[in-house]
């Protein structure tokens, strides 16, 4: 069964993965979206070089292209949806604690406002 991808939205209307993909160059942009592509066929059962666990149910997709390493995070919603919710230009070997913390922020975000649905 494929899992649904979707952007998350922030309350300004604004999607935040969506831009940082498509703020990257051609050769990295058509490699995140084969690996989004990877992510909607194979969800919780992908795993490295492609996506790894990160912390409290933060996953990032994983995308090298030349020298340069995006990643793109993201959290599972029950009913097989995958919500993704911030990107960046990795230069460390450890992903910022602050993107992390972006993430759990825009999550709880979203779960804040899908109770009032």
């Amino acid at each position: 069964m494929l899992f649904e991808v979707e952007f998350y939205e922030k309350s300004d209307g604004t999607y935040p993965a969506e831009e940082f993909i498509l703020s990257q160059d051609i050769k990295m942009r058509a490699k995140l979206f084969r690996l989004l592509e990877l992510l909607e066929l194979k969800g919780n059962e992908l795993r490295e070089p492609y996506s790894k666990a990160l912390s409290d149910g933060i996953f990032e997709i994983r995308a090298i292209q030349g020298n340069n390493i995006t990643r793109v995070l993201y959290f599972f919603v029950v009913g097989k949806k995958i919500i993704l919710t911030n990107g960046f230009v990795k230069k460390t070997q450890k992903t910022p604690d602050g993107e992390i913390e972006l993430a759990k922020k825009y999550r709880a975000d979203y779960e804040r406002r899908k109770e009032k649905l």
